[in-house]
């Protein structure tokens, strides 16, 4: 019997600048902390349609869009902020510069939870960032506070990994089988390339 269990716990949000992502290669850089998470929430459009033949359904034709991934999170540190919204950080004022954004690709991973204890891990391949949502307010003497709220648009990769033949828009393993390495999940974007088996 299969067991019941939900998600109850997220950790660890990271991200890593996708450097190239052609038919010949895919790369990332170094791997920094993006902000403490409260929820990730993500939605993928999609679309099934019925087409007839001899007055009846005979086929189905679907279609997946991008995933958007909803992440609130506690307030981003002004350098994190400037370089995945692909603003201008000024590091001599410690400021950011506001205007037109560089466009720039990125992956995201994380870590969930379920109820009984058992890990999910997460790498998200290729997407971008939204400017996220910002609110303040006038302090009083409860403890009141606001984090922020950012979209990931999630697509797929334009690189076909050599263990699928495909690209690929994300890697989740399920730690409670055992059978993939997640010790090092963290240190590098793991893509169907090169995750590792557990020793």
């Amino acid at each position: 019997m299969t067991a019941i269990t939900e998600y109850r716990g997220v950790k660890n949000l990271v991200y890593a600048e996708v450097t190239a992502d052609t038919e010949n290669a895919y790369t990332t850089g170094t791997v920094k902390p993006l902000a403490g998470v409260a929820t990730i929430s993500k939605a993928t459009s999609s679309s099934a349609e019925a087409h007839y033949y001899d007055n009846a359904p005979k086929i189905v034709i679907t279609s997946q869009g991008s995933d958007e991934v909803t992440l609130t999170v506690s307030a981003i540190p002004l350098e994190t902020y400037a370089d995945i919204t692909g603003q201008q950080w000024d590091s001599e004022h410690g400021c950011v510069i506001e205007g037109p954004r560089t466009q720039k690709s990125f992956a995201i991973g994380y870590e969930t939870k379920r109820t009984d204890g058992s890990k999910v891990y997460v790498w998200r391949l290729k997407g971008a960032f939204s400017i996220p949502d910002q609110e303040s307010s006038t302090e009083n003497d409860g403890t009141d506070a606001s984090g922020q709220e950012i979209t990931y648009t999630g697509v797929e990769t334009v690189y076909a990994f050599t263990s699928t033949g495909k690209g690929a828009r994300s890697v989740v393993v399920d730690d409670s089988l055992g059978l993939a390495q997640t010790g090092t999940w963290f240190a590098a974007v793991v893509t169907p390339d090169t995750i590792a088996t557990r020793t």
